[in-house]
């Protein structure tokens, strides 16, 4: 399939016309694709179409806090290098939506209902399989993640991951102050975890945070190796996933964010070994030093 031309670098900072006129022309050029899955965005009951992805390599097992961060974060990669994939979430329990949406979803129960079946159809063209803890998030005024909590989720994941030796294992790299985070990467260190994405979601402008970037740095210290993956075949297909992540994505234009970003992260991709240009569209990825 031909990939359709992208938001030049003056528009990827404008108001996501350029981004949502890109992404309605990629749907309506999937109508005549030999495979087709149909996607239906729980918040909106829209329609969207996607290549079914046929995994293969090595199986992942990704630790993820909430329901949408692996989406948000390190999709992208997965749709341009599908890998039989275990998504485990912990937070399940949830009444974070848009403020223009709680009078409608109101309570844990209908929010966390919501944000699962948004997890499901987002995961489905990755064929990913998927684990809940049942967790709580935590809620404002954020405060460090109790021990006890850390040693919980410790436990539940080793349950999980029995029989997975073979499994590589992605969580998030914590670069960002939610204590969520903190608490899922500290499992997954432990766990002996050693590649993790980068937080897209919870960064406040989806780009560098002075704050955020040095709490992160303090933590990590010279011990985390940063790495770009170029996204730019898939960047469409990742916009789709966005879509059905509605209650997160709402209005429309927040999804253009981590988009955004991954045009600025792209800034640093060097140019292929024949010197073909760059990708456009990148997101980042740490490895603990020495792999």
């Amino acid at each position: 399939m031909t990939r359709l031309p992208l938001p030049d670098a003056n528009g990827i900072y404008t108001f996501p016309t350029d981004l949502l006129a890109a992404h309605q022309n990629w749907m309506d050029s999937l109508t005549g694709a030999k495979e087709i899955t149909t996607l239906t965005s729980p918040l909106t009951l829209s329609p969207y179409w996607i290549e079914p992805r046929h995994p293969s390599g090595r199986p992942v097992v990704v630790i993820e806090p909430h329901h949408d961060d692996f989406v948000l974060s390190a999709s992208g990669t997965f749709l341009a290098r599908p890998r039989p994939l275990t998504v485990v979430t912990v937070f399940t329990r949830s009444r974070s939506v848009h403020p223009s949406l709680e009078n409608t979803y109101n309570s844990v129960e209908t929010v966390s209902q919501l944000r699962d079946r948004e997890a499901a159809q987002s995961l489905l063209p990755l064929r990913a399989a998927r684990v809940g803890l049942g967790h709580k998030d935590a809620e404002k005024p954020y405060r460090a993640p109790e021990p006890a909590q850390v040693d919980r989720i410790t436990a539940e994941l080793t349950e999980v991951l029995d029989g997975t030796e073979e499994a590589e294992l992605l969580a998030p790299a914590a670069v960002t102050r939610h204590p969520d985070h903190l608490a899922v990467h500290e499992a997954a260190r432990r766990l002996g975890c050693r590649w993790f994405w980068e937080d897209a979601a919870f960064w406040p402008t989806y780009g560098l945070s002075g704050c955020d970037l040095h709490l992160f740095q303090q933590r990590a210290g010279d011990a985390f190796d940063p790495e770009l993956e170029d996204i730019t075949a898939t960047v469409l297909d990742k916009v789709t996933l966005l879509h059905m992540h509605g209650s997160q994505m709402h209005p429309a234009r927040k999804m253009y964010r981590p988009i955004r970003h991954a045009y600025t992260v792209a800034a640093n991709l060097l140019p292929a070994p024949d010197g073909r240009p760059r990708g456009q569209f990148a997101e980042r990825f740490y490895r603990l030093g020495g792999l």
